[in-house]
C-alpha cells in the first residue's frame, strides 16, 4: 500500500503562524516594514525635490565643505545669513536680495546642510564653527569686509563672525535672533529629536519628513503669525526643506540653540562695529524683551528697531524695514 507523504508547511505560513502566536514580534515585524518604506518614499521625495530645484548660484569648496552661494549686485559687500531650517530662497522669495542688489555686492549663502551645500559629520556646526567657515569662504571670494545680516539662527552665526573675526565685520543687522539662554518648550525644540546620533537618523529618513508635511501649515502660522503668510512665500521650496538631510540639520541647531548662547552670551559687550537689532512685536517663537531686548541692554551703542504687528518672519512681512536698517548701518559706515 502506498503511502501518502505529509506536506511540510510553507515558510510563509510557518511564518504568519509564528507571528500570530507572537502578537509583539508581529507588531514590530509591522512597524520595521512600514519604516523601510516610508525611507524608500523619502528618498525617492528627496531626489525629485533636488531634481525640482537645482542649484540656482555657484559652488565653493571651503574646509573641506562644498558652499552653495548666490551672489548679485555691486557696491559694497553684504552678506546674508539665513536661519534654521531655511535657505537661500528665503532671502530670494522675501524681495531682499532684488532690493539689495541695487546698491550692494549681495553674497547669501546656504548654511551647512541647508539648501544645496553640504554639513559633513565631522564637525559640531555651533555658530563659531559656522563663522570661521564663511569667514575662509569670503576671503575666497575676495571680501576684506563686509555688512553682515543675520536672520534667527543666521544671528547667532553673524554675532559669532563678529566677535571671532572682528575685522571683516563692518555692521551687524540681527533680525528675531535667540541670544541669551533660556528654557525652550516650543517647536524648535520638539524637532531636536532627529539630531539624536543613530536614533536621529532613523527619525530623520522616516518619521520626521512626514511629520513635518503634516505640522507645515501650523508651522507656517506660528513663524508669521500675527500676520498671514504672503504669497511671495509660494516660491520657498517646501519639499527641499522637508528633505531627510535638511530636517537633521535643522535639528541639530535646534539640539545646540541653548548651549551655543550660553558661550555667545560672554562675547556681546566686546563687540565694537555698528549693531543694528530688529525683532517683532508679536514674535510668537522668541521672546523678544528676554532676546532682542536684553542684546540691546548688553551692548550699549546698539540700535533697536520693535516692528509693529510683526512675528518672526520679518524678513518676509517687513522686508522694507529690514532694508532700511541696512542702508542706515551702511551710512553710519562711510569712510
Amino acid at each position: 500500500m502506498r503511502l501518502l507523504k505529509k506536506r511540510s508547511p510553507s515558510l510563509a505560513a510557518t511564518t504568519l503562524h509564528t507571528l500570530a502566536q507572537h502578537p509583539l514580534a508581529s507588531t514590530l515585524v509591522a512597524a520595521a516594514g512600514l519604516m523601510a518604506a516610508a525611507a524608500v518614499v523619502n528618498r525617492r521625495l528627496a531626489d525629485k525635490a533636488q531634481r525640482d530645484n537645482p542649484p540656482q548660484g555657484r559652488f565653493i569648496d571651503v574646509d573641506g565643505v562644498r558652499l552653495h552661494y548666490v551672489e548679485r549686485g555691486s557696491g559694497r559687500p553684504l552678506v546674508l545669513l539665513h536661519g534654521n531650517g531655511s535657505m537661500i530662497q528665503d532671502f530670494e522669495s522675501s524681495g531682499l536680495i532684488d532690493l539689495a542688489s541695487k546698491d550692494y555686492r549681495v553674497i547669501v549663502f546656504d548654511r551647512p546642510g541647508f539648501g544645496h551645500s553640504l554639513r559633513p559629520r565631522n564637525v559640531v556646526w555651533t555658530p563659531a564653527a559656522q563663522a570661521d567657515l564663511f569667514k575662509d569662504a569670503l576671503a575666497q571670494l575676495g571680501v576684506e569686509k563686509a555688512i553682515v545680516l543675520g536672520h534667527s539662527w543666521g544671528a547667532s552665526v553673524a554675532i559669532a563672525l563678529a566677535s571671532r573675526h572682528p575685522s571683516m565685520v563692518e555692521a551687524l543687522i540681527l533680525a528675531s535672533g535667540y541670544y541669551f539662554p533660556t528654557a525652550r518648550t516650543d517647536a524648535m525644540m520638539a524637532m531636536a529629536g532627529p539630531a539624536i546620533p543613530g536614533f536621529g537618523d532613523i527619525l530623520s529618513y522616516t518619521i520626521s519628513p512626514i511629520l513635518s508635511r503634516l505640522m507645515w501649515p501650523a508651522m507656517l502660522r506660528q513663524l508669521f503669525g500675527p500676520k498671514s503668510v504672503p504669497q511671495k512665500f509660494d516660491g520657498f521650496p517646501k519639499s527641499l526643506a522637508v528633505r531627510p538631510s535638511q530636517l537633521r540639520a535643522g535639528a541639530a541647531e535646534a539640539a545646540l540653540m541653548v548651549p551655543a548662547a550660553m558661550l555667545s552670551a560672554k562675547t556681546y559687550g566686546e563687540l565694537a562695529m555698528p549693531v543694528t537689532i530688529l525683532a517683532g512685536e508679536d514674535d510668537r517663537l522668541i521672546d523678544i524683551d528676554e532676546q532682542s531686548g536684553r542684546l540691546h541692554d548688553e551692548i550699549k551703542h546698539s540700535k533697536m528697531r520693535r516692528v509693529p504687528n510683526a512675528g518672526h518672519m520679518i524678513q518676509q512681512s517687513d522686508t522694507a524695514d529690514l532694508m532700511a536698517a541696512v542702508d542706515e548701518a551702511a551710512a553710519g559706515t562711510l569712510h
